[in-house]
């Protein structure tokens, strides 16, 4: 395959050959020599994004999502790997399952998958002696969605994770305390977590940081050189003082621009979706979450990078090359001759208005229909193989 007439990030005019699912050569007038010729038109062609936090909700919940629509939801994003969270039904507790979850959707080929396993069994909150048996492919464990309340339990946990080289993913959140002060149980959570983090040299990534304080916290945690990265959603950088219900909660706009400003310095490692289906009758009971990987790019690059002067290429990074990364995905995440043909096309010229029925999604549930964006997805290649085009 061929890619005519890109622009890559940095704003250098580019074909792209691609051959066997790598990235053969970079440069001007490439020769098509009777490939597949693509012309992209002059748009704008980035590394294949990369979802540190997503929920496909299978198994259990495929009502809401399942693999295949999870795959044509992320494809049809810019995605072309993605970390699954472990709250299903059963839970996600032990390495075989995650196997099975992530050759399921191998097999399907639209998307590559990291399924994380949980930190207690079944989320039952106290039992951890179960991650001595979990192999070294392992890249994470987490209680995405609750948080492990009991401090003891978590720092077992950290120890264990230190000696097996896991990376620790926190939703930090004090659930005790939540219910009357959401602010104070994600700032809580967080500084344990930290400090835990400090004291036994482990790994840990932060999920969905919202609050200016747990921020400010990561920042000066990253300045003393603590193994702590962390991760922001695109529907935290652009809502403040919404009411619409996805955990942790919508913020301020202090807390927007706090999210920014640590962007801007250096102090974010990743943008990351947190995409939650629901049904319809799922949200009217109150539940929390919102679909979000056909939307996270235009989100990002419409608010950093044209409203508040992010370059582009830090949006990539942010999306692509540093989550990949903090996974340990080699040869993913930039656009170079030998990496893998992962890649995304965007339209940054036209605007759009977001309109959830046309989601790959089995859910609809966003608080961005009718929002105008800028930077549609027209295309994805995922392994040198279209996974989704509007071209």
């Amino acid at each position: 395959m061929l890619l005519k007439n890109t622009n890559l990030a940095d704003g250098t005019v580019a074909d792209i050959w691609i051959y066997e699912g790598k990235i053969r050569a970079v440069g001007q007038n490439l020769p098509a020599n009777g490939d597949e010729v693509i012309d992209c038109q002059g748009k704008t062609l980035l590394p294949g994004f990369v979802d540190l936090h997503c929920h496909w909700r299978t198994p259990g919940f495929e009502y809401k999502e399942d693999l295949e629509s999870g795959s044509r939801s992320a494809a049809a994003g810019g995605y072309t790997f993605v970390n699954l969270m472990p709250n299903t039904k059963p839970v996600c507790s032990s390495a075989q399952q995650a196997k099975e979850i992530e050759k399921k959707v191998e097999e399907i080929g639209l998307c590559q998958a990291n399924q994380t396993v949980s930190i207690t069994e079944n989320f039952d909150g106290v039992s951890v002696q179960g991650l001595l048996d979990l192999p070294d492919d392992v890249k994470f464990i987490t209680e995405d969605g609750k948080g492990v309340q009991n401090n003891s339990v978590m720092a077992k946990a950290f120890a264990i994770c230190r000696e097996k080289g896991i990376t620790l993913m926190s939703h930090a959140e004090d659930m005790e305390i939540s219910p009357w002060d959401y602010r104070l149980a994600e700032n809580l959570e967080t500084v344990r977590n930290i400090h835990l983090s400090e004291y036994y040299g482990t790994r840990l990534h932060l999920c969905h940081v919202s609050t200016k304080e747990a921020i400010l916290a990561i920042s000066e945690a990253k300045e003393k050189g603590i193994p702590v990265t962390c991760e922001v959603t695109p529907h935290h950088l652009w809502f403040a003082d919404l009411d619409y219900k996805v955990n942790p909660p919508i913020r301020q706009q202090e807390d927007v621009e706090a999210l920014i400003a640590a962007i801007k310095g250096g102090y974010v490692d990743a943008i990351a979706t947190d995409h939650a289906p629901h049904t319809a009758e799922d949200k009217a009971k109150g539940m929390a979450g919102m679909v979000g990987s056909e939307t996270a790019f235009a989100v990002c690059y419409t608010k950093l990078c044209m409203q508040h002067g992010i370059p582009l290429t830090l949006l990539s990074n942010l999306m692509s090359y540093y989550p990949a990364c903090i996974m340990g995905l080699e040869n993913k995440g930039q656009i170079l001759p030998g990496w893998d043909a992962d890649l995304t096309l965007v339209d940054l010229e036209h605007p759009y208005k977001v309109d959830p029925d046309t989601f790959q999604s089995k859910s609809r549930n966003t608080p961005f229909e009718g929002e105008v964006l800028y930077g549609k997805v027209c295309m994805t290649i995922k392994g040198g193989k279209i996974t989704h085009s509007v071209l």
